[in-house]
């Protein structure tokens, strides 16, 4: 499971002396363990731990965004750091051939004809990929093949 890994490399990053490793899994760590409370169980499985890993990627994302015309280098570079961590542990991201192909085979299968339709196909999109890709891709994606 993903998240007895990322407890493993956790322990291996203590044991390596890796600070800023250690102390990043820690953090993922503690997330992982306030969603089990929060869904009152005691040990995540991967679906919920996926979730949990890419709204942190997301929050890095937008620190890193944020961050980048303050001129602040050194908390930059902590983010990109901690994102590169992060990627360790989330899959592979589609290439757009992958998305497109799976964003028409979703909207030949409900029959979407129009813009009314689309929240039925991001519904049925976002399931099958499963947070291998970017949600405003998928909806630029979608829109076009829709429109």
């Amino acid at each position: 499971m993903l998240e007895d890994k990322i407890y493993q490399d956790y322990v291996a990053a203590m044991k390596a002396k890796d600070k800023a490793k250690s102390e990043f899994l820690s953090f993922l760590r503690a997330e992982l363990k306030y969603t089990a409370i929060g869904l009152k169980k005691d040990k995540l499985d991967d679906t919920d731990t996926l979730k949990t890993l890419q709204k942190q990627k997301k929050r890095l994302q937008d620190t890193k965004d944020s961050i980048g015309s303050s001129g602040r280098k050194d908390i930059l570079e902590k983010a990109e750091k901690e994102l590169a961590l992060l990627e360790n542990y989330l899959p592979k991201p589609l290439d757009e051939s992958a998305l497109t192909q799976i964003v028409e085979q979703v909207v030949k299968d409900t029959g979407a004809s129009s813009m009314k339709d689309m929240g039925r196909v991001m519904k049925e999109v976002m399931a099958k990929t499963a947070g291998r890709a970017d949600a405003k891709k998928l909806n630029e994606i979608v829109r076009q093949k829709i429109a």
